[in-house]
This record gives C-alpha cells, structure tokens and sequence, in this order.
C-alpha cells in the first residue's frame, strides 16, 4: 500500500514568497526553504520584515489569490490521485494554501496556521508539529504505507530520504549536487513515470 507525498511549493504552484516578493518589491522577502534550511529562522526573519514594512495576512492573500497552479500541475495531480493516494506536505500555512487548493481541486494537505491580530498583523504561527514533513511521513509508515515522496527544498530532504521511493523535483543545482543519490527531475511526466515504476 503506497501513498505518495507532495511538496507544494516550488512543486505544484509558485513559491508564494517569492511571488509576494514580487508584488510589494522588497527582495529580502524572496528568500525560501530553497536558501535556508533553518525554517524558524526563516520565519521569525519573515515575519520582521512584514512588521517593518506595516504588511500583514491580508496583503499576502491578495497575492495568493492571483497565483496559479504551475502549467501541468493540475493534470499532474489529477493522474496521480487516480493511481494512489496523495497527500500534500507543506510548511506553508492554511491561510495561505486554501485558495491553492481550490484551483487544484481539493487534493489533501497537511500544514500549518499562522497566528495573526484583529489587524491582520501576523503575530506569530504554529507547527502541526517537529519536522513535520519526515514527522508526517514516518506516521504514515507506522501505520501499514509504503511512502513515496517528492520535493525542491532543503526541508524536503528528510522525507525523501526516509521513503521507499524518494525524487527531487524542480529542485536547485546546489540541492541535486550534494545529494547525487536522489533522482531529479525537472518535467511532471519524467516524475509521473518515476512514481508509477516505484509502485509496480
């Protein structure tokens, strides 16, 4: 019995902060989980920003709400989820990933929730728990699955590693390099094939 496990970012849809980024043009804010394997401290650096700057839960929504899922991202999910069972690890937050997951039809995700002021100043968030995408996926193996996953960051790593069938997926040059055992991909179908060949 296999259940595959997604990434979100990077994987299905944009990453969210780089679009946001974007959208008020503070660079500081493009930084991810590709650059900093540290996710608290990532946060904690994000969040700071976003208090200089007077930004809040609100305006980042507003950019989530003009993101869309990456072309084939969809069709990619939608052929998956009639093979196996999919579920999406994220360390994004379910404020933030809820519009996302309407445009990719519902698929199931496990994340996190951030704590905000009447305001909409965010205060503060909460991990569904340690490690959570390795936490997650050792979970699923206690209780009778065969894991599979798949990912781009450095967050990513623990759960691939951990799996039955683990890849890499529009992942960073420095990433593939120094983990030459894991294979990468960068075309949903060369990872759609990959997945199929493991669950044989």
């Amino acid at each position: 019995m296999f259940i595959v496990c997604l990434d979100m970012e990077g994987v299905l849809v944009p990453e969210i902060w780089i679009a946001f980024s974007e959208a008020t043009g503070i660079p500081e804010l493009r930084r991810t989980t590709r650059d900093e394997p540290d996710y608290d401290k990532l946060m904690r650096w994000r969040l700071a920003i976003l208090k200089e700057h007077g930004l809040g839960l609100k305006e980042i929504q507003e950019t989530i709400e003009k993101i869309e899922p990456m072309p084939g991202a969809k069709d990619f999910l939608d052929e998956l989820r009639s093979i196996v069972q999919v579920i999406i690890l994220s360390d994004t937050f379910e404020q933030f990933a809820t519009p996302l997951m309407k445009k990719l039809a519902w698929p199931t995700i496990f994340c996190n929730t951030l704590e905000s002021a009447e305001n909409g100043e965010i205060t503060g968030y909460k991990m569904r728990c340690e490690k959570s995408k390795l936490t997650t996926v050792k979970a699923l193996q206690s209780i009778g699955y065969d894991t599979i996953a798949s990912g781009d960051s450095f967050n990513d790593l623990g759960m691939i590693k951990a799996s039955k069938a683990g890849f890499l997926f529009k992942s960073t040059p420095k990433i593939i390099a120094d983990n030459p055992d894991i294979p990468a991909y960068n075309e949903y179908g060369e990872l759609l094939a990959a997945i199929k060949n493991a669950i044989k």
